[in-house]
């Protein structure tokens, strides 16, 4: 099998840059006190009916429901690019998320925070490695997927060898990265109990596990899959030795 990847080394030094550094101030400034000090769980994503964002918000809004003691302690940050808004039926999913996200903050808010800030808008590749380095957990709840580079974007942006990743059976690197919490996003009792769980997890567990995450990442980089590729092809080719 020839799995897809991401720059592993270029994505490290990238999420050190300055200009992630300015971004990561420019989300704290945006978010305001109410994320200050709390956990944060965070997604990154288009607008699209695959990508599992209202059953990433329900699982949500149920995991504070089960667990009160929660409220004023996480909060939800979603990057979402709008996508295809000249289709009908991406516009209303755009109306249904707005709607969602007022519910949820109206049931749980209180007078200094509120659990979810939607940021709908194209973040630029350092914004988004700035929601990445911030993240405590990471969401990938795709309900249908290719490979899904999110993930091993996030792994690769995480030289400080912290955060969670709370990701999808139904994305082609689940079978890859299965120190992620593997989770049935249409099982929302499921993906709220793996929330709780990401939460929840020790400090020398998730960093033992973004680890072990790392070096499967690392070890097999984009020009990995670029060298498997060309190997393949040489042998299609029946050559007996790539040219050197």
């Amino acid at each position: 099998m020839i799995i897809l990847s991401v720059d592993f080394n270029q994505i490290g030094r990238d999420a050190e840059a300055p200009e992630v550094k300015q971004m990561t101030e420019n989300f704290r400034r945006e978010l305001g006190e109410s994320a200050v000090g709390t956990r944060l769980f965070v997604g990154a994503d288009r607008i699209d009916y695959t990508k599992g964002i209202p059953e990433r918000l329900m699982a949500f809004d149920l995991l504070l429901k089960r667990h009160p003691e929660l409220l004023t302690k996480v909060t939800l940050i979603q990057l979402a690019a709008p996508s295809r808004t000249h289709v009908k039926e991406y516009r209303d999913l755009n109306d249904a998320l707005d709607d969602m996200v007022d519910e949820i903050n109206w049931r749980h808010q209180t007078e200094d925070w509120y659990p979810v800030h939607f940021l709908r808008a194209h973040h630029g590749y350092h914004a988004v490695l700035a929601a990445y380095r911030m993240a405590d957990v990471l969401m990938v709840t795709s309900l249908h997927d290719g490979m899904n580079l999110v993930a091993k974007e996030f792994i690769a942006s995480r030289t400080d060898g912290d955060g969670v990743i709370v990701l999808s059976n139904y994305t082609g690197c689940a079978r890859e990265l299965d120190d992620a919490l593997l989770v049935n996003p249409f099982d929302l009792d499921q993906l709220a109990d793996v929330l709780y769980e990401a939460y929840r997890m020790p400090d020398e567990d998730r960093r033992q596990r973004m680890a072990r995450l790392r070096g499967k990442v690392g070890n097999h980089s984009v020009f990995d899959w670029a060298a498997q590729i060309f190997g393949e092809t040489y042998k299609c080719l029946k050559l007996e030795s790539p040219p050197t």
